[in-house]
């Protein structure tokens, strides 16, 4: 492993133990010549996957590239670091699991918004906004809207729960 510091090969690992629910294992390293420390993460690839990107332009998949875009939308939001790399490690398990080595980027940019709903909505956002090329301000109004209207009950439901608040006399129960 090169130092990202000094770019020696000479370098040494001081402790290693596993990360992320055993998916990965975290190595201290520290650098013999400059004496500089840093981590890396050894993680198993099932499969070297291409993204067939939006202009058909392939390029190998980058697991990296992914981890930042979602830091990217989490940024100055306060979620468990563990949970993120859960998240993103299993979007990665999806992806090698498809059992086709060539992933269209939308199908990646859907899992990402998938698990950034789960994680956190604001992030979600950022991520959709980025993900769906909003223009303008009505683009983020338009997308807020059908969020909305798909986690409020239906007009129907509302009508039946407040029935059912209320007795049959409009007092309340």
């Amino acid at each position: 492993m090169r130092c990202p510091f000094c770019s020696s090969e000479n370098t040494q690992v001081k402790d290693s133990r596993p990360a992320e629910d055993g998916t990965a294992i975290r190595r201290r390293r520290q650098c013999a010549d400059c004496g500089g420390r840093f981590t890396t993460y050894e993680r198993v690839q099932l499969r070297e996957l291409t993204v067939i990107k939006r202009s058909g332009r392939r390029v190998p998949f980058d697991r990296e590239k992914l981890a930042r875009s979602v830091w990217i939308a989490l940024r100055k939001r306060d979620i468990d670091p563990e949970r993120v790399e859960r998240m993103i490690s299993g979007i990665v398990r999806q992806l090698e699991s498809r059992g086709d080595p060539e992933v269209p980027s939308e199908v990646i940019g859907e899992l990402v918004m998938e698990g950034l709903r789960a994680l956190d909505d604001v992030a979600f956002v950022r991520y959709a906004s980025v993900y769906r090329n909003f223009r303008e301000a009505s683009d983020f109004c338009e997308f807020l809207a059908t969020l909305d209207s798909q986690a409020k009950p239906a007009p129907d439901d509302q009508a039946a729960d407040s029935q059912h608040a209320t007795g049959s006399d409009g007092e309340e129960a």
